[in-house]
């Protein structure tokens, strides 16, 4: 892939050692989430989500157990790649990305899912203890991953110009 060519990958804590916080940070909650996906509770517990989300419908083709563990292997992956990340700079890229994609759809969720907005507060921006609050710490998370994807590539571009 040419493409790739045109980027330098990093294992960004190389040179800010206190990102690795965030790395492992986002491995232990790759890991304990994609782990839930495969109990009943979870999957049970995400099947709204699911259901309702214009991106992630077409998951309901497997049913209410092997969309979760679908979304379970996605997120075990997820962990893998963040992990080797601290060690190889592509795998750095890849799981950040991988992570960053997951909560950019995770928050499609405040528009799609019903009731995050709290009606007896007023609507929105007024949000509901679940599903809204429960949504909304996907931007930190977001946040956390983003820094470590930016940390992790470099154009070549960039490079030139400074």
């Amino acid at each position: 892939m040419r493409f790739l060519d045109n980027y330098e990958f990093l294992v960004p804590e190389r040179s800010r050692g206190e990102l690795a916080l965030l790395r492992w940070t986002l491995v232990i909650v790759f890991l304990w989430f994609g782990g839930m996906k495969f109990t009943a509770y979870e999957a049970e517990g995400i099947a709204p989500f699911i259901s309702n989300s214009p991106i992630m419908s077409w998951l309901n083709m497997f049913g209410v157990r092997g969309q979760s563990y679908f979304i379970g292997i996605i997120e075990l992956a997820t962990a893998l790649a963040l992990s080797i990340g601290a060690f190889r700079p592509f795998f750095s890229a890849l799981g950040s990305a991988m992570s960053v994609s997951t909560y950019l759809i995770t928050l499609t969720f405040f528009a799609s899912t019903p009731g995050v907005a709290e009606q007896t507060a007023g609507g929105f921006p007024a949000i509901s203890a679940a599903p809204g609050q429960f949504l909304l710490k996907d931007a930190v998370l977001l946040a956390a991953s983003l820094v470590l994807l930016f940390g992790s590539v470099r154009s070549h571009a960039r490079q030139a110009g400074r």
